[in-house]
């Protein structure tokens, strides 16, 4: 057998035909470059004196190859408990690729958009999205592998982000009082109608308070009082409500 790439299989020599009798043996072609390859299957006998000639012929291609963009996608500080989403696009080369499947290394990252399995033509993308929603605080990875039929499986995307808590204020306004005050007092409670407790560390001379040291899904009660320049405090103002999400 002559040719590159040609190889022939099953045929253990020396054999003999009966007048009648056909004997079966395999010819394989494995190009190892693009472009069209031709050779020859030569069969000869002591006793048979003309060789018998098999055109062979056969055309190489280049595989399918699969590409994913961006190959990293960074979410950065993502509130705990809520979503954030990013897009990217899947390409394939060459030749046609069949994607079967794909897997997130990471179930808070979720591939969304792609209807799988998918075969994409040469030069011909799909588009898809990851959805990140952190249940922790602090950096978290993960990867997107997508399982296909080329040379390259599985492509690969890595995904990094950042879960950060909610951090909530209540801003608290109130009139000025009506006789000579030096500042005020803020309080707070859980409990409509007191117990209350002072949250601000000193007297506060404005009529604004912003109050940060607040729990997500908390209910708090602010009510207010005046101190004059002897140090009495007035009364409680009316209370607010505040409900924190």
């Amino acid at each position: 057998i002559t040719g590159s790439g040609f190889t022939m299989n099953g045929l253990a020599l020396p054999v003999i035909l009966t007048p009648g009798q056909s004997y079966t043996l395999t010819l394989s072609f494995s190009p190892t470059s693009n472009g069209s390859a031709s050779g020859t299957a030569s069969f000869g006998s002591l006793n048979w004196k003309k060789q018998l000639n098999v055109g062979l012929s056969g055309s190489g291609t280049s595989a399918g190859q699969l590409t994913v963009s961006p190959g990293t996608e960074s979410f950065g500080n993502v509130n705990v408990g809520t979503s954030a989403s990013l897009s990217g696009t899947i390409t394939a080369s060459g030749q046609s690729v069949t994607i079967s499947s794909a897997n997130s290394s990471n179930g808070q990252f979720v591939l969304n958009g792609l209807a799988l399995p998918v075969t994409l033509s040469a030069g011909s993308s799909a588009n898809f999205t990851v959805i990140f929603t952190p249940q922790s605080t602090g950096s978290i990875t993960g990867t997107i592998s997508f399982a296909n039929n080329s040379p390259s499986t599985p492509v690969l995307e890595a995904l990094t982000g950042s879960g950060v808590m909610v951090q909530h204020t209540v801003n608290l306004g109130w009139n000025a009082s009506t006789s000579v005050v030096t500042g005020y007092n803020v309080y707070r409670g859980t409990v409509s109608g007191g117990p209350y407790s002072k949250i601000n560390p000193s007297l506060d001379s404005s009529t604004a308070y912003a109050d940060s040291s607040v729990s997500g899904g908390t209910t708090y009660y602010y009510v207010t009082t005046a101190v004059d320049s002897q140090g009495t405090e007035s009364a409680y103002s009316n209370q607010v409500q505040a409900v924190i999400p």
